[in-house]
C-alpha cells in the first residue's frame, strides 16, 4: 500500500499504467496465504507448524484480518481505489478471485470502478482439489473492469483449432479429390491423417433471412436444389456458381452444403472460459498460490500493447514480472 502511494504520490504516475494485476488471498483466515516452504504443496489454514516462523508476521497477518471479512474488503478497497488513480483512461484492472468470495469482491469493484466499467468475468479451469464433500471446485475467476469501458484497450485473443472428438471439422478432403468423413482415429489423432489431406467442415449454404435475389433454383451434379421454403441462398447465382467451379460445395444427404477447409481459418476467437487444455496449461506451479503464466499472460495479450506499463501489486513469485 505504501509502494501504491509513492508510486502516486512521489513519482507521479497517476493515470500511467495500462495493466494492473491483482492477486489477493482468496479468504481471510490468517494460514491462508502462507507457504514458506517450497517443498511443502499440502498447507492447511490454521496450523501454525504451515506458517512463516516469524513470529511478527503471524501476529501482522492474524492483526490485519481481525475483523473477518470487513477487514479483508476494506484491505482490499484501499488498494483498488489506488490502482484506479494509477490507470490510465484506457487502462484494466484484473482480480484473480475464488468462488468464495467472488461476489462480495465483484460488489465492492462495482463500487470502485463503476457498474458501467464492468467488462466481464473469465472463468479458468484449476485442478480438482481432494477431499471435496460436495461438487468440485475446479475453477478460479478473474474479474476484469475498465477505468474507462469507452475508451478501454483491448486486443482479441485466438487458439489455434484442433481436431478432436469435439471438433466440427470431421470431413477429410484426399489429395486425389475424394472426400469422405475422418475415421475415429484421425478425429482421435490428426498425425494419422494421409499426406496431403485438407479437413473441412460443412456449412450451411442456407441464410436465416430471405433476400428476393437469392431465392433460385441451383443445379449441382445433375440434381436441382432449391434454399428452404421462406428463405435463400446466401450468395447470388454468380457466386454459387463459383463455388461449384473451386469445388466449395457438397451434398450431404439431400442438401447442399459449403465446405470450409481449416487451412480457411486454422484459429478459433477465445471466450471468457478458459478450460485447462488450451493455451498449453499444465502444472507448472512451485506455491500453491502460484498462478499459471499462460492465465497472466493472456491478461497482458489482450489488454496493453509493447511499451505499456503493467503493475502487480501484490507480485507473488513474480508471475506477472517475467510474462510481462
Amino acid at each position: 500500500l505504501l509502494v501504491m502511494n509513492s508510486l502516486l504520490q512521489k513519482e507521479g504516475m497517476a493515470g500511467q499504467v495500462q495493466t494492473i494485476y491483482l492477486d489477493p488471498p482468496y479468504g481471510i483466515k490468517y494460514g491462508s496465504n502462507f507457504q514458506p516452504f517450497v517443498n511443502k504443496r499440502d498447507v492447511k489454514d490454521r496450523k501454525d507448524e504451515d506458517l512463516t516462523q516469524e513470529p511478527e508476521m503471524i501476529r501482522a497477518f492474524r492483526d490485519t484480518w481481525e475483523l473477518g471479512i470487513h477487514s479483508y474488503l476494506s484491505y482490499l478497497r484501499d488498494r483498488l481505489l489506488l490502482s484506479r488513480e494509477l490507470l490510465h483512461e484506457s487502462g484494466s484492472c484484473f482480480v484473480q478471485i475464488s468462488d468464495e468470495n467472488l461476489h462480495i469482491v465483484r460488489a465492492l469493484m462495482d463500487e470502485v470502478f463503476g457498474r458501467d466499467n464492468f467488462l466481464t468475468l473469465i472463468t479458468f479451469k484449476t485442478k480438482i482439489p481432494l477431499g471435496t464433500s460436495f461438487l468440485a471446485g475446479v475453477s478460479d475467476y478473474l474479474i476484469w473492469y475498465s477505468k474507462d469501458k469507452t475508451k478501454a484497450k483491448f486486443r482479441k485473443l485466438y487458439e489455434e483449432r484442433v481436431i478432436d472428438g469435439t471438433s466440427e471439422f470431421v470431413h477429410v478432403e484426399l489429395s486425389g479429390g475424394k472426400r469422405r468423413k475422418l475415421t475415429t482415429e484421425e478425429r482421435a489423432d490428426a498425425d494419422q491423417l494421409p499426406e496431403g489431406a485438407r479437413v473441412f467442415r460443412r456449412l450451411d449454404l442456407v441464410s436465416t433471412g430471405c433476400t428476393a435475389s437469392c431465392v433460385f433454383p441451383f443445379e449441382y451434379e445433375g440434381v436441382t436444389y432449391r434454399p428452404t421454403p421462406g428463405k435463400s441462398w446466401k450468395t447470388n447465382p454468380e457466386g454459387m456458381k463459383r463455388l461449384a467451379e473451386q469445388r466449395r460445395l457438397i451434398v450431404l444427404g439431400s442438401k447442399l452444403y459449403y465446405v470450409l477447409f481449416l487451412e480457411d481459418y486454422p484459429v478459433v476467437e477465445m471466450t471468457n472460459l478458459w478450460p485447462a487444455t488450451a493455451g498449453g496449461f499444465v502444472d507448472t506451479k512451485k506455491y500453491v498460490v502460484e498462478t499459471n503464466p499462460v492465465v497472466v499472460q493472456r491478461c497482458v495479450l489482450m489488454a496493453t500493447e509493447p511499451g505499456d506499463l503493467v503493475l502487480d501489486p501484490t507480485c507473488g513469485s513474480g508471475t506477472t514480472a517475467y510474462v510481462a
